[in-house]
Formats: structure tokens, sequence, C-alpha cells
């Protein structure tokens, strides 16, 4: 038998009364207990889960409406009680909150003047509403409430973008702004890369794999599910990539989505491009053709988005420790014909150049003044070692580089192991040391693979030393290698301004709607204060409407 009781005017959040409702399930007696307040929505739910009971049309949306399936009307009776115990204790606990709570938009920005964020978790039905008051205002929005019209959500999104501003959502489950985790988030460690997602599981995924990586971020910045649809049209996404552009903390960027509608894609991809440093984009369930489309790098999955950027934001510390060699050539001399066809091929990838398919005279780049050259070809090989047993011709390739100006960055192997020079980085240290003085103070710098491990007989570890004692940047791949020699070699990054505010130190929340947000916004030291948000005037749309043209 189902038995219904109201509270009138006691407006919860719904996290609250989804936790009392499971806990009061749970009681002796009871078959089902539903704690859910009275709005429209909230009434189909009672009708679609067969808990209706004719009592709720008397319900508005500021009321707790309790629905108890049992027996027994004095077992039901018990749980109201326990209910309104229950609430008390909400109650209770919340005046012992470390942080101000207040009863209207203006108070609380009264008490946290300088809040920059409204983070909005009440019913989709009102949250609209809730974000064009905090937008007026002056406030970026996160709203993690879902079930909002697409209608609605195109308005709030370009009215924020006239004002510089940017709705994050709706359906918007993750950010961290300025090491702030907002909603479902992570607590991440600081470092240089932002990612920008679609995607609230995928954006948290990269960042503990980056984590992990022992890498950091500067921010992630989440924009709902729906952002790079065809109805939406990508606005959050294009305002957040221009937020990270401007930000030259962020070294390079991690763009995350399901797959977007084709025109969004390619306007997205078109402003990604724009931006003046690395960005590694993926895009769930997309298969691009090239790896690369300028500074644009393509992942496939959520770990292989995260370790390329990792090794990207390694790479731009290296260059960063490197003279700039802004117009020169890259020269490639290597003894493994792979890793010379693969350095060849990354770089014409890259650049826009064919490799060399003919492999005349070992070039397997020879382009746009570069080049790259198999000494392990037949030709380099007659009547001579193998270079890894005896490097005395990439030595002196090496030396007649003191002859080559054109040329500002050197790519080079080091291979060990059994049968392999007994000292090969000590013999390719000697050389360049050799080149770098004939050079008459040109710098140059030299980017080394190493192929091998500490048990070899050349002992990696040692051999490493080396090469870092001549001043030998050593690279983990090939991969990585090529592009540090990339980042050398192209124009400088302008200079990028002031970030914009939003960026430019930790927000200020203002939290509307699920308390538990507030809550740990508080525990890790954010400024935050809660809006006890309800329906004004009861909900009723007509009083509402009044309510509005007298403001």
């Amino acid at each position: 038998m189902l038995h219904c009781f109201i509270l009138k005017g006691s407006f919860q959040d719904s996290v609250t009364l989804m936790v009392l409702s499971r806990d009061l399930s749970a009681l002796p007696g009871v078959a089902k207990a539903s704690v859910m307040m009275g709005t429209p929505a909230n009434k189909d739910v009672f009708r679609e889960t067969g808990l209706w009971h004719d009592t709720l049309d008397e319900a508005t949306p500021s009321d707790v409406c309790v629905i108890v399936d049992c027996e027994d009307a004095a077992r039901a009776a018990g749980v109201l009680e326990e209910l309104k115990t229950r609430l008390a204790d909400v109650a209770k606990s919340r005046r012992a909150s470390g942080y101000p709570v207040a009863r209207s938009w203006r108070r609380a920005r009264q008490l946290v003047p300088d809040a920059n964020v409204a983070l909005i978790s009440v019913a989709g039905h009102y949250a609209a509403d809730v974000a064009r008051q905090a937008l007026d205002d002056g406030c970026h929005v996160m709203m993690f409430s879902d079930n909002v019209p697409v209608e609605a959500e195109v308005e709030l999104k370009l009215a924020a973008r006239r004002r510089g501003l940017i709705v994050m959502g709706p359906d918007c489950g993750t950010s961290v702004i300025g090491g702030v985790p907002l909603a479902f988030a992570n607590r991440m460690p600081k470092g240089p890369i932002a990612v920008i997602g679609a995607s609230g599981t995928g954006i948290q995924e990269i960042c503990s794999q980056i984590a992990a990586r022992g890498a950091g971020i500067t921010h992630a910045i989440g924009l709902g599910g729906r952002d790079l649809s065809a109805a939406v049209g990508g606005i959050s996404a294009l305002t957040a990539i221009d937020f990270v552009a401007a930000d030259a903390a962020s070294r390079v960027v991690v763009f995350v989505s399901k797959p977007p509608a084709p025109e969004v894609k390619a306007r997205v991809l078109a402003a990604l491009k724009l931006m003046q440093r690395p960005v590694v984009a993926l895009f769930l369930g997309d298969r691009q053709a090239a790896r690369r489309d300028g500074n644009v790098h393509f992942a496939q999955t959520l770990d292989g988005a995260a370790a390329l950027a990792v090794d990207l934001a390694n790479v731009d510390s290296q260059a960063s420790h490197q003279p700039s060699a802004s117009g020169l050539g890259i020269c490639g001399l290597y003894t493994g014909g792979t890793l010379a066809a693969e350095a060849a091929q990354l770089l014409a990838d890259a650049l826009g150049l064919h490799a060399d398919e003919t492999h005349a005279e070992g070039y397997m780049l020879r382009s746009g003044g570069h080049r790259v050259i198999d000494l392990g070809d037949d030709l380099y090989t007659r009547g001579r070692p193998h270079p890894m047993i005896d490097p005395t011709l990439r030595n002196e390739m090496i030396r007649a580089l003191a002859d080559e100006p054109t040329y500002g960055v050197l790519l080079l192997d080091v291979v060990l192991g059994y049968g392999a020079n007994a000292d090969p980085a000590g013999v390719t240290a000697r050389a360049v040391a050799e080149m770098r003085a004939a050079r008459g103070g040109a710098p140059i710098t030299v980017v080394a693979t190493l192929t091998g491990t500490d048990q070899d007989p050349q002992d990696r570890a040692s051999q490493a030393a080396k090469l870092e004692e001549a001043g030998i940047v050593i690279a983990e791949s090939t991969r990585t290698a090529v592009e540090l020699a990339l980042r050398l070699v192209q124009p400088p990054v302008a200079g990028i301004g002031a970030p914009p505010p939003l960026l430019a130190a930790p927000p200020a929340i203002v939290n509307i709607g699920l308390r538990g947000f507030a809550d740990e916004l508080q525990a890790g030291g954010t400024n935050v204060v809660h809006y006890l948000w309800e329906p004004i005037a009861g909900g009723n749309q007509r009083l509402q409407r009044l309510v509005a043209a007298l403001q």
C-alpha cells in the first residue's frame, strides 16, 4: 500500500534525497521509499515507477514528497518521523560548515565578492534561469545540471561568449580551474598541460594518466556532452581554446571529445591549428588518416593522448634549455637504417615534405634544407666495417658540419650491444666536441637516441653519462628527438599576453544546488559560498513571471 506525505516548503538537493530514499527503503517492513521534490519532472518519475499517489497533485517544486510502500500505516508514519530526524541532522551539519550560506544571489555575491564561477547543479528545469543570472552578473558558469533544453544551452553559450565568459555544460561533470577540482574531478599536480574536453570521464582519465607519468596540468576545462554537436556548434570549445591560447603557462594542449559533428570538428581543428603550441587531439571513435596536421597530433586512445602530451611537454622543457635554430636545417646521421627511416618519415610528415623513396646514397630525406642519411647503406659499408662497429665515417661527417652553418640541429643514434663498438658514446662525444670547436661559435644542438640496456657490455648508464657530459641531449625515442629538432628550427612563439581572468588565479565559487560540492571545495581550501537556492514563488510559473517582470 502506498502512503503519501508532503513536507511543505522544505527544499532539499536531489543527492540528499536520493541517499535518504535508499536508507529509508532499507528500514524493516518497508518495500520501497521514495523522497523527491515536487517538480513536474519528479512527478512524472513517480508515475513511471508506479509510485503515484493523488495527494502528489498538491505538491509544489518547493515541497518534499514522500511515498512509502508498506502495509502498516503506523510503519509509514514511523518512516516519516525518521525522515524528519534525518533532515534535521542534515540541517544541523550544514550550520556547522565552514563556508557562508546565502538565500539569494545578491547576498551570495556580497559574502564572496570576488566569486567568478557559478557551479550549478539544480534541476535542469531551472538551471538555465540560474545560469542567466550568473552570466548577467559577470560570472562564468559550470553547469553540472542535465536535461537542459538545447535551445537554452545555445542561448546561454552565445551570451557568455559575447561577454568574454564561458558556460561549461550543461551535463558538465568535470573541470579543474587553477588547481581547483569542480564536481567530479581529481586533485591534480601542477604542470604545463591544459586539457579541454567534451567528455567528463575522458578528462579524468587523461589527467590521471598524465599524473601517473609524473607530469601535471594547468587547467582542465569541461564543455558538456552536447557542445560539439551540430545544434550547439562548439561554442564553448572555441571559447576554451581562446582562453588557453592566451595562457602562457599552458605549453601543451589536449583536446578530447566523442565524435563531433563534421562541420564542428573542422571548426575546432582550425582553431587548434592556430594555437602557438603542440596540441594532442582525440576524437574518440573517429580514426584520423594522418598522424598529425601541423601542430596538431592525433591520438587514438586516452592513455595514448596522455603519453603523447607528456612527451611533448618534456620536449618543450628540453627545448627551453637549447639555443634557437630558427630557419636552420636538421641533419640526421644514423647508423641504424630503420631509425633513419623513422626519423625521415616523421620529419617529412611534420614539414609537409616527401621522404626519399629511392634512398640514393643512403639519403632517407633530402628536402627543404634537411637531410637524413642511413650510414649503414651498402654505399658506406663497401670495403669498411658497419658504422655500428667502426664509426669513423660518421665521425668524419660530424666534424664536417663545422663548415655547414646552415644546420642547427644534428640527430644521431647511439646503438649498444654485442658486436657494436666498445664505446660508441665516447667516440661520438669527441667528434661532436671537435665539430663545435671548429664552428667558430655558431651553435648547434646535438640530439641522440640511446638504444641498449644497462646489461650490455657498454653499460647504457655510463654511455648516457658520456653523452650528457658532452652536452648532447638524450631523447627517449626517435619521435621525441624529431619533435625537439622541429621545435628548435621553427620560428619562435610570439609573445603571449596576460591569461584571461578565469585562468589567472584559482577561482572563487558560488555553489548552487548540491551541497556536497561546497563541502568538498571548502575542504580543499577554495573560497566558496553556498547559495541555498529554491524555486521562486514555490515553483508557481505565473508568480515567477510576475516576479521577473518586477525585477
